[in-house]
Protein backbone atom coordinates (compact mmCIF):
# COMPACT_ATOMS: atom_id res chain seq x y z
CA UNK A 1 0.00 0.00 0.00
CA UNK A 2 0.72 3.56 -0.82
CA UNK A 3 2.59 5.66 1.81
CA UNK A 4 -0.24 8.69 3.07
CA UNK A 5 1.08 11.82 2.46
CA UNK A 6 -1.42 13.27 5.69
CA UNK A 7 -1.77 17.18 4.18
CA UNK A 8 -4.39 17.28 7.55
CA UNK A 9 -0.30 16.73 10.18
CA UNK A 10 2.25 18.88 7.95
CA UNK A 11 -0.65 21.83 7.91
CA UNK A 12 -0.32 21.61 11.51
CA UNK A 13 3.62 21.25 11.40
CA UNK A 14 3.52 24.45 9.33
CA UNK A 15 1.48 26.68 10.95
CA UNK A 16 2.90 25.62 14.56
CA UNK A 17 6.27 27.29 12.74
CA UNK A 18 4.33 30.09 11.17
CA UNK A 19 3.29 30.83 14.84
CA UNK A 20 6.49 30.89 16.43
CA UNK A 21 8.31 33.13 13.65
CA UNK A 22 5.04 35.53 13.78
CA UNK A 23 5.71 35.65 17.67
CA UNK A 24 9.45 36.33 17.23
CA UNK A 25 8.07 38.89 14.74
CA UNK A 26 6.14 40.54 17.00
CA UNK A 27 8.47 40.58 20.33
CA UNK A 28 10.68 42.63 17.45
CA UNK A 29 8.49 45.27 17.31
CA UNK A 30 5.96 44.73 14.62
CA UNK A 31 2.46 44.54 14.77
CA UNK A 32 0.35 41.50 13.73
CA UNK A 33 -0.01 40.64 10.32
CA UNK A 34 -3.53 41.88 8.72
CA UNK A 35 -5.55 39.78 6.47
CA UNK A 36 -8.84 41.07 4.59
CA UNK A 37 -11.07 38.23 2.82
CA UNK A 38 -13.57 39.67 0.68
CA UNK A 39 -17.03 37.83 0.31
CA UNK A 40 -19.34 39.24 -2.21
CA UNK A 41 -22.72 37.52 -2.03
CA UNK A 42 -24.07 34.19 -0.44
CA UNK A 43 -22.20 31.14 -1.40
CA UNK A 44 -21.91 28.80 1.20
CA UNK A 45 -19.10 27.27 -0.03
CA UNK A 46 -16.94 29.97 -0.17
CA UNK A 47 -18.54 30.85 3.32
CA UNK A 48 -17.14 27.64 4.94
CA UNK A 49 -13.64 28.41 2.76
CA UNK A 50 -13.41 31.86 4.04
CA UNK A 51 -14.53 30.53 7.91
CA UNK A 52 -11.60 28.30 7.83
CA UNK A 53 -8.65 30.80 6.49
CA UNK A 54 -10.01 33.31 9.28
CA UNK A 55 -9.79 30.61 11.82
CA UNK A 56 -6.19 29.67 10.43
CA UNK A 57 -4.95 33.15 10.55
CA UNK A 58 -5.97 33.95 13.98
CA UNK A 59 -4.74 30.27 15.20
CA UNK A 60 -1.13 31.71 14.17
CA UNK A 61 -0.98 35.12 15.42
CA UNK A 62 -2.56 36.89 12.11
CA UNK A 63 -4.94 39.83 12.89
CA UNK A 64 -8.24 38.73 9.98
CA UNK A 65 -11.42 39.55 9.06
CA UNK A 66 -14.02 38.82 6.41
CA UNK A 67 -15.53 41.61 5.02
CA UNK A 68 -19.36 40.86 3.05
CA UNK A 69 -20.94 42.39 0.58
CA UNK A 70 -24.24 41.39 -0.94
CA UNK A 71 -24.34 39.94 -4.65
CA UNK A 72 -26.09 42.71 -6.03
CA UNK A 73 -22.76 45.12 -5.91
CA UNK A 74 -21.13 46.16 -9.35
CA UNK A 75 -18.06 45.58 -10.43
CA UNK A 76 -16.77 48.84 -10.13
CA UNK A 77 -18.05 49.20 -6.69
CA UNK A 78 -15.63 45.86 -5.70
CA UNK A 79 -12.83 47.34 -7.37
CA UNK A 80 -13.08 50.47 -5.10
CA UNK A 81 -13.25 49.05 -2.49
CA UNK A 82 -9.72 46.96 -3.05
CA UNK A 83 -8.21 50.12 -3.36
CA UNK A 84 -8.85 51.71 -0.21
CA UNK A 85 -7.68 48.06 1.17
CA UNK A 86 -4.65 48.39 -0.88
CA UNK A 87 -4.06 52.29 0.03
CA UNK A 88 -4.55 51.08 3.95
CA UNK A 89 -0.99 51.15 5.57
CA UNK A 90 -2.89 48.80 8.54
CA UNK A 91 -3.70 45.97 5.73
CA UNK A 92 -0.65 43.06 5.04
CA UNK A 93 -2.89 41.03 2.79
CA UNK A 94 -6.17 40.92 0.36
CA UNK A 95 -7.71 38.31 -0.60
CA UNK A 96 -11.09 38.20 -3.30
CA UNK A 97 -13.09 34.81 -2.32
CA UNK A 98 -13.74 33.38 -5.95
CA UNK A 99 -16.17 32.78 -7.84
CA UNK A 100 -17.56 35.93 -7.91
CA UNK A 101 -21.18 36.86 -9.06
CA UNK A 102 -21.22 36.45 -12.90
CA UNK A 103 -21.51 39.77 -13.91
CA UNK A 104 -18.40 40.68 -12.45
CA UNK A 105 -14.64 40.17 -14.11
CA UNK A 106 -12.68 37.91 -12.08
CA UNK A 107 -9.48 38.65 -14.32
CA UNK A 108 -10.32 42.50 -13.29
CA UNK A 109 -10.87 42.21 -10.00
CA UNK A 110 -8.35 40.21 -9.30
CA UNK A 111 -5.48 42.23 -10.78
CA UNK A 112 -7.17 45.69 -8.70
CA UNK A 113 -5.36 44.41 -5.48
CA UNK A 114 -2.24 45.17 -5.28
CA UNK A 115 0.54 42.87 -6.29
CA UNK A 116 2.71 43.09 -2.61
CA UNK A 117 -0.16 41.99 -1.07
CA UNK A 118 -1.92 39.80 -3.85
CA UNK A 119 -2.06 36.71 -1.19
CA UNK A 120 -3.70 34.20 -3.35
CA UNK A 121 -1.05 35.05 -6.11
CA UNK A 122 -3.22 35.91 -8.91
CA UNK A 123 -2.41 39.38 -10.04
CA UNK A 124 -0.72 39.08 -13.29
CA UNK A 125 2.35 40.47 -12.43
CA UNK A 126 2.85 37.92 -9.22
CA UNK A 127 2.18 34.71 -12.14
CA UNK A 128 4.53 36.61 -14.47
CA UNK A 129 7.23 36.86 -12.02
CA UNK A 130 7.19 33.37 -11.00
CA UNK A 131 7.25 32.57 -14.58
CA UNK A 132 10.30 34.24 -14.81
CA UNK A 133 11.80 32.22 -12.22
CA UNK A 134 11.40 35.87 -9.84
CA UNK A 135 10.37 35.83 -6.36
CA UNK A 136 6.97 35.94 -6.34
CA UNK A 137 3.27 35.17 -3.88
CA UNK A 138 2.74 32.48 -5.58
CA UNK A 139 -1.07 30.64 -5.74
CA UNK A 140 -1.39 28.75 -1.97
CA UNK A 141 -2.62 25.77 -3.56
CA UNK A 142 0.58 25.56 -6.27
CA UNK A 143 2.53 26.70 -3.36
CA UNK A 144 1.39 23.58 -0.73
CA UNK A 145 1.54 20.88 -3.66
CA UNK A 146 5.45 21.82 -4.05
CA UNK A 147 5.81 22.19 0.02
CA UNK A 148 4.30 18.58 0.35
CA UNK A 149 6.92 17.21 -1.96
CA UNK A 150 9.67 18.93 -0.83
CA UNK A 151 8.53 17.97 3.58
CA UNK A 152 7.92 14.41 2.97
CA UNK A 153 10.98 14.14 0.39
CA UNK A 154 9.83 13.18 -3.05
CA UNK A 155 12.59 13.10 -5.18
CA UNK A 156 11.79 15.50 -8.10
CA UNK A 157 15.36 16.28 -10.14
CA UNK A 158 15.30 15.22 -13.46
CA UNK A 159 11.74 12.58 -12.27
CA UNK A 160 8.90 12.51 -15.20
CA UNK A 161 6.04 14.66 -13.84
CA UNK A 162 2.78 15.00 -15.44
CA UNK A 163 0.56 17.84 -13.90
CA UNK A 164 -3.18 17.05 -15.25
CA UNK A 165 -4.91 19.83 -15.45
CA UNK A 166 -4.28 23.74 -17.11
CA UNK A 167 -5.94 26.48 -14.75
CA UNK A 168 -3.75 29.73 -14.50
CA UNK A 169 -4.36 29.65 -10.59
CA UNK A 170 -3.40 25.98 -9.95
CA UNK A 171 -1.68 23.69 -12.75
CA UNK A 172 0.20 26.01 -14.61
CA UNK A 173 2.00 27.84 -11.25
CA UNK A 174 2.61 24.12 -10.29
CA UNK A 175 3.89 22.86 -13.59
CA UNK A 176 6.41 26.05 -13.68
CA UNK A 177 8.04 24.83 -9.94
CA UNK A 178 8.19 21.59 -11.34
CA UNK A 179 10.10 21.78 -14.04
CA UNK A 180 12.33 25.64 -13.18
CA UNK A 181 15.68 25.60 -12.00
CA UNK A 182 15.92 25.81 -7.98
CA UNK A 183 19.26 27.55 -7.92
CA UNK A 184 16.97 30.49 -9.73
CA UNK A 185 16.63 33.35 -7.79
CA UNK A 186 12.83 32.69 -6.38
CA UNK A 187 13.91 29.14 -4.80
CA UNK A 188 11.21 27.11 -5.92
CA UNK A 189 12.39 25.18 -9.25
CA UNK A 190 11.92 21.26 -8.49
CA UNK A 191 14.35 20.46 -11.49
CA UNK A 192 11.50 17.86 -13.04
CA UNK A 193 10.81 17.14 -16.78
CA UNK A 194 7.24 18.19 -17.05
CA UNK A 195 3.99 16.92 -19.14
CA UNK A 196 0.83 19.24 -19.23
CA UNK A 197 -2.47 17.13 -20.03
CA UNK A 198 -5.76 18.23 -19.00
CA UNK A 199 -9.68 16.87 -18.71
CA UNK A 200 -9.73 16.67 -22.80
CA UNK A 201 -6.44 15.01 -23.49
CA UNK A 202 -7.92 11.97 -25.40
CA UNK A 203 -7.76 9.18 -22.74
CA UNK A 204 -4.88 7.02 -24.71
CA UNK A 205 -2.64 10.21 -24.09
CA UNK A 206 -3.57 10.74 -21.07
CA UNK A 207 -2.52 6.78 -19.70
CA UNK A 208 0.21 7.02 -21.68
CA UNK A 209 1.73 10.00 -20.19
CA UNK A 210 0.78 8.70 -16.58
CA UNK A 211 1.70 5.86 -16.67
CA UNK A 212 5.41 6.97 -17.59
CA UNK A 213 5.19 9.24 -14.65
CA UNK A 214 7.24 8.94 -11.62
CA UNK A 215 4.91 11.69 -10.01
CA UNK A 216 1.37 12.81 -10.72
CA UNK A 217 -0.26 15.84 -9.85
CA UNK A 218 -3.88 15.98 -11.25
CA UNK A 219 -6.67 19.25 -10.19
CA UNK A 220 -9.28 18.75 -12.63
CA UNK A 221 -12.53 18.30 -10.89
CA UNK A 222 -13.16 15.12 -12.60
CA UNK A 223 -13.93 12.25 -9.84
CA UNK A 224 -12.23 8.97 -10.07
CA UNK A 225 -10.05 9.76 -13.66
CA UNK A 226 -6.83 9.01 -12.86
CA UNK A 227 -6.93 4.57 -12.32
CA UNK A 228 -4.91 2.07 -11.06
CA UNK A 229 -4.00 1.11 -14.69
CA UNK A 230 -2.70 4.65 -15.72
CA UNK A 231 0.06 4.82 -12.47
CA UNK A 232 3.79 3.32 -12.45
CA UNK A 233 4.43 1.29 -9.53
CA UNK A 234 5.89 3.16 -7.23
CA UNK A 235 4.67 6.69 -8.49
CA UNK A 236 3.78 9.31 -6.11
CA UNK A 237 0.00 10.98 -6.69
CA UNK A 238 -1.01 14.00 -5.38
CA UNK A 239 -4.86 14.66 -5.76
CA UNK A 240 -5.93 18.11 -5.92
CA UNK A 241 -9.33 17.59 -7.26
CA UNK A 242 -12.36 18.22 -5.09
CA UNK A 243 -16.06 16.93 -6.08
CA UNK A 244 -18.88 16.78 -3.91
CA UNK A 245 -20.89 13.71 -4.99
CA UNK A 246 -23.88 11.58 -3.88
CA UNK A 247 -22.76 7.97 -2.92
CA UNK A 248 -25.22 4.59 -3.64
CA UNK A 249 -26.62 5.20 -0.28
CA UNK A 250 -27.68 8.81 -1.03
CA UNK A 251 -25.54 10.41 0.95
CA UNK A 252 -22.80 13.15 0.18
CA UNK A 253 -19.02 13.15 0.58
CA UNK A 254 -15.87 14.39 -1.02
CA UNK A 255 -13.94 12.77 -3.55
CA UNK A 256 -10.57 13.33 -5.33
CA UNK A 257 -9.88 13.05 -8.79
CA UNK A 258 -7.87 9.89 -8.36
CA UNK A 259 -9.58 6.85 -7.64
CA UNK A 260 -8.62 6.65 -4.18
CA UNK A 261 -8.97 2.90 -3.44
CA UNK A 262 -7.12 1.42 -6.47
CA UNK A 263 -4.47 3.32 -6.91
CA UNK A 264 -3.22 3.41 -3.10
CA UNK A 265 -2.69 -0.14 -4.16
CA UNK A 266 -0.30 0.79 -7.17
CA UNK A 267 1.27 4.16 -5.92
CA UNK A 268 4.44 4.71 -3.55
CA UNK A 269 2.66 7.66 -1.43
CA UNK A 270 -0.55 9.08 -2.26
CA UNK A 271 -2.63 12.66 -1.25
CA UNK A 272 -6.00 11.71 0.47
CA UNK A 273 -9.38 13.43 -0.70
CA UNK A 274 -9.96 15.27 2.05
CA UNK A 275 -7.05 15.52 4.47
CA UNK A 276 -4.62 16.22 1.45
CA UNK A 277 -3.59 19.34 -0.32
CA UNK A 278 -6.88 21.04 0.74
CA UNK A 279 -5.16 21.88 4.65
CA UNK A 280 -1.87 22.84 3.07
CA UNK A 281 -3.43 25.40 0.86
CA UNK A 282 -5.06 27.28 3.36
CA UNK A 283 -1.37 26.80 5.91
CA UNK A 284 0.49 28.42 2.96
CA UNK A 285 -2.33 31.17 2.35
CA UNK A 286 -1.12 32.28 6.00
CA UNK A 287 2.26 31.99 4.48
CA UNK A 288 2.02 34.33 2.23
CA UNK A 289 0.26 36.82 4.31
CA UNK A 290 3.51 36.76 6.86
CA UNK A 291 5.70 36.99 3.67
CA UNK A 292 4.01 39.98 2.04
CA UNK A 293 3.66 41.87 5.93
CA UNK A 294 7.83 41.20 5.87
CA UNK A 295 8.34 42.42 2.31
CA UNK A 296 5.93 45.75 3.60
CA UNK A 297 7.74 46.48 6.70
CA UNK A 298 10.79 46.04 4.51
CA UNK A 299 9.92 48.26 2.01
CA UNK A 300 8.68 50.96 4.57
CA UNK A 301 12.01 51.15 5.86
CA UNK A 302 13.66 51.84 2.75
Amino acid sequence: MARVLDGKALATEVKNELKGRIAQWMSNGYRAPSLRCILVGENPASETYVKNKITSALEVGISAETIKYNASMSEDELITAIKALNDDNDVDGILVQLPLPDMIDERRVCNAVAPEKDVDGFHIINVGQLCLDMPALVPATALGVVEMLKRFKIETFGKSAVVVGRSKNVGLPIAMMLHSDKDHDNGLGMDATVTICHRYTPTDELEFYCRHADIIITATGVPKLIKSHMVKPGATVIDVGITRITDENGKTKLVGDVDYEEVSKIAGAITPVPGGVGPMTVAMLMHNTFLAAQHLRKNELQ
